[in-house]
């Protein structure tokens, strides 16, 4: 009788636990749909502001193998800064993965910015190097496209020519000039966005 009691208690403890990690898992899920709906909703205002103050940045973007958008790159610095930001890469209109930005710096800086970022791959050779790298460092192989200069998006021969194009725009702050360049992007899992977001 006693040992039937011992398994009783036993077995109820395995289903407790068990049932334990399966809401643990629905809790993170649940988290991470949060997380990855408000990030999506940001990625879609970022195209679409995009689309709108520069139209002519639309066809280079609908025609890219891939395009990582970033919303939303803080940087702050006073002598040692850095950047940090979360985005989404889309192939085919949908969206593949998502990625961290991270950047570093050092020299004279002080103040903090805002700016959104797209990166668009033109070529799938560079869709697919970005993707299998661990850390992918954005470096000289990236044409820097800056709205704000008065670029034509689409009809600038130069954009054609390169397999990855920069765009940074929607700048906010008291620092001067955003780059990316440096940069580091790292792909990570939907939940780990949730500490985040």
């Amino acid at each position: 009788m006693a040992e039937h009691n011992f398994l009783t208690r036993r077995g109820f403890m395995a289903i407790g636990a068990g049932a334990g990690v399966l809401a643990l898992a629905a809790c993170n899920n649940g988290l991470a749909t949060n997380a990855t709906q408000t990030l999506e909703g940001r990625v879609n205002a970022t195209l679409n502001e995009l689309f709108a103050k520069y139209p002519n940045a639309r066809p280079l973007v609908e025609n890219a193998r891939g395009v990582l958008v970033m919303p939303v790159m803080t940087q702050a610095g006073f002598g040692v800064g850095g950047s940090y930001g979360e985005g989404a890469l889309r192939v085919n209109g949908a969206t593949a993965d998502y990625y961290s930005a991270a950047q570093a710096s050092i020299g004279f800086q002080a103040g903090a910015r805002q700016f959104a970022h797209v990166l668009v791959f033109q070529t799938d050779r560079a869709l697919a190097g970005f993707r299998a790298a661990p850390g992918w460092v954005a470096g000289a192989g990236a044409f820097y496209a800056l709205p704000e200069d008065g670029m034509t998006f689409g009809t600038d021969t130069v954009t054609n020519n390169h397999p990855v194009v920069a765009m940074i725009f929607g700048q906010t702050g008291i620092m001067a000039g955003a780059a990316i360049e440096g940069t580091k992007y790292t792909r990570i899992i939907p939940s780990a966005l949730a500490s985040r977001i």
